[in-house]
């Protein structure tokens, strides 16, 4: 089944938004990923990564994947993002983009990134683009469905 994909523009939006994220807010988002991605430090891959993440009462905050000479030491851009918005006080997200130069296909977060997104709610859309500006829109809850979170720690 094909995704479907749309090329940000004024009159062109995703319509299922589970987060009421506005036109003017994608579009911001999709042009601060972007930007961000400029700032990616990856010598060893080759491979930038901007993210630009939304906060509820619309904050952006920009991540960038930044590598190190010992591997595991590297981290994501949406990690970036999460880090720098946590260290200032936020912890409710609306939204995040995501930009890479990939071409064929839209990036995605990794599987530690997708549990660090989790870990501040399931609901909220993940703006996931091409090189060419077309993206896709998911939700965290499709991209990492029966996922564990906060309240499981509840449950015991």
């Amino acid at each position: 089944m094909a995704q479907e994909q749309h090329r940000p523009s004024p009159d062109t939006h995703p319509t299922r938004a589970s987060s009421a994220v506005q036109p003017d807010q994608v579009r911001l988002l999709l042009d601060s990923c972007k930007e961000a991605k400029k700032f990616a430090y990856c010598p060893y891959s080759n491979f930038p990564v901007g993210a630009a993440l939304l906060t509820w009462d619309g904050k952006i905050f920009l991540g960038c994947n930044i590598e190190n000479a010992s591997y595991p030491m590297g981290i994501c851009a949406e990690r970036t993002a999460i880090q720098k918005a946590v260290s200032e006080g936020y912890r409710k997200f609306r939204a995040i983009a995501i930009s890479s130069n990939k071409q064929e296909t839209c990036i995605v977060p990794c599987g530690a990134c997708r549990q660090v997104l989790r870990e501040f709610g399931k609901h909220w859309d993940l703006y996931l683009t091409k090189s060419d500006g077309t993206y896709i829109v998911k939700t965290l809850e499709e991209l990492l469905p029966y996922s564990f979170g906060p309240e499981d720690l509840q449950m015991s």
